[in-house]
This record gives C-alpha cells, sequence and structure tokens, in this order.
C-alpha cells in the first residue's frame, strides 16, 4: 500500500468531517514577455488575491484585492490585440448561488497594470432576466465569455430550467480606463 501525502490526508480528513478543506490557487501566467503570479489562500468565504506583475517597464508593485469567494481561475489574454497582456482572475462566491466575479487587469502599452470594468450582470436587463449566479468565465475567440444557467419563475436554486445564457464581452479603452462591453447575449 502507497502512502497518502499530506494534501490527499487533509482532503480525505475534511470530507470525513463533514467540511470542505481549503485548495489554495497559485498560478504563474506568461503573455508576450510579461508575467503574471496570481495567488490566493482560499481559506475562507472572504479571500485575497495577490497578482504579481513581471516584465513592465514602470511598475511590478504586486496587487492585492480582496475577493468574495474563492479564486476558481486564471488567463492571460490580448483581447483588444495592442500587444500589452490582460490578466483575468476568476472568483466563485460561497453560499447556494455560486455568484462569479472578475478581477481583470489590462498592462496598458506594457508599462503598469490598469484596472479593467465589468459592469455587474444587473446592468443590463436582457442579461439580467433569470440570473441567479452559478457563473463561469473564459476567454474565447479574443472575448470574455461569462456563462450561467437561466432561471425560470418558480425554479429551485439547484433546478434552473430556461437553459444557459452566455454573454460576450470584448475589451474597450474608455478614456485612460478601461472596459468591458457587452457585444451580445447568446441563449443555448
Amino acid at each position: 500500500m502507497t502512502p497518502l501525502g499530506p494534501a490527499v490526508l487533509a482532503l480525505l480528513l475534511a470530507a470525513a468531517a463533514g467540511t470542505a478543506a481549503a485548495v489554495p490557487f497559485e498560478r504563474t501566467l506568461e503573455h508576450k514577455g510579461i508575467r503574471f503570479h496570481v495567488s490566493s489562500a482560499n481559506d475562507a468565504a472572504v479571500n485575497t488575491l495577490r497578482i504579481v506583475p513581471s516584465g513592465l517597464a514602470e511598475s511590478n508593485a504586486p496587487i492585492e484585492r480582496t475577493v468574495d469567494g474563492t479564486v476558481t481561475g486564471a488567463d492571460v489574454a490580448d483581447l483588444d490585440a495592442d500587444g500589452s497582456p490582460e490578466i483575468y482572475v476568476y472568483a466563485t462566491s460561497a453560499g447556494s448561488g455560486s455568484y462569479g466575479t472578475l478581477v481583470a487587469y489590462a498592462a496598458s502599452k506594457r508599462r503598469a497594470l490598469a484596472l479593467i470594468h465589468l459592469a455587474p450582470v444587473t446592468a443590463n436587463k436582457a442579461a439580467a432576466a433569470g440570473y441567479m449566479g452559478h457563473d463561469t468565465f473564459a476567454i474565447s475567440r479574443n472575448a470574455l465569455v461569462q456563462r450561467f444557467p437561466v432561471y425560470r419563475d418558480g425554479d429551485a436554486n439547484a433546478k434552473p430550467s430556461g437553459g444557459t445564457r452566455e454573454l460576450h464581452y470584448r475589451l474597450v479603452a474608455d478614456g485612460a480606463a478601461w472596459r468591458l462591453r457587452l457585444e451580445r447575449i447568446v441563449e443555448r
């Protein structure tokens, strides 16, 4: 019999106790010579996300942000094809809604990081109809895609019956800032 490693043993003990074990998030992503080290302890309902860039011309200062929930993924891309990458970090809140959150930064002109704004789903009436969380995010074909189940009146949280909605966003400059603009809504 092979001995169990400490991480496997911690997961088994947590499962036996009926609790979820903390699974830290740590990943290094690189695009066009700019690197992002993304980490979170993921040990509470609210966590600290840390992004450490390297390769920027003016500032490689670490960024720390509080996120509601746990960090579940990260992608690096150049959605606006300007030669400067962006970092997209995804978090999921605790609780039955499992609401998704995006934390994103653009490496503006490869000099320093600038926050990318994403309006909440509820800011668009068509997008928000039937929205109750359970979001996922992904980069697909030069767009950020937010996907979630659609709930009809009377649906239980665990039983959405309205299919799936995808929100496709494009990265656009907004003065000195950046934002993700909703380009299309796809019903599946």
